[in-house]
């Protein structure tokens, strides 16, 4: 009975290790993370209904575990609507065994959101800001990105 308890303490505490929690943040919130962000930062904007965004993600977290040791942080941020997001993202999460951090952006208005990432950024998705604000390095892609090219990005971030 004892070894039973012992293995049901460790499966119940593992599970809870791998699980990842969706946290809400607004766009003032998001803004002021990436710029005070003293380490190089990738922030991926997705959707669970925007088929390229679910394409790309998978080969963009695998990159970014390949450059972690480079200190390197991946941070997803949906896009999904209020009604429902929650499960669609949790889902999601759980299927590719999403482990950085995911959030879920709790603004509607693009008008307002947008300028607040990128000047230029039309709402448009998938779209990926790569940060290096020690090097000076800010690039904003509002298109799909193949792993080739976000690898490229995150030597160009990641280098001394």
């Amino acid at each position: 009975m004892k070894k039973i308890l012992i293995i049901a303490a460790i499966l119940i505490s593992g599970s809870g290790i791998s699980a990842q929690k969706v946290s809400s943040v607004n766009a003032a919130e998001l803004q002021s993370y990436i710029q005070s962000s003293k380490h190089p930062l990738v922030v991926d904007f997705w959707a669970t209904f925007c088929a390229p965004c679910m394409k790309e993600i998978p080969s963009f977290q695998d990159l970014a575990r390949k450059y972690k040791d480079r200190n390197l942080e991946f941070v997803l941020v949906s896009l999904d609507l209020p009604d429902g997001h929650v499960s669609k993202i949790d889902s999601f999460v759980r299927k590719h065994k999403i482990t950085g951090p995911v959030k879920w952006l709790n603004e509607t208005d693009a008008d307002y959101f947008c300028p607040k990432i990128d000047q230029n950024w039309t709402g448009g998705i998938p779209a990926t800001l790569f940060v290096n604000n020690k090097k000076g390095y800010r690039v904003f892609e509002e298109r799909s990105l193949s792993a080739r090219e976000f690898e490229e990005h995150l030597k160009r971030i990641t280098q001394d």
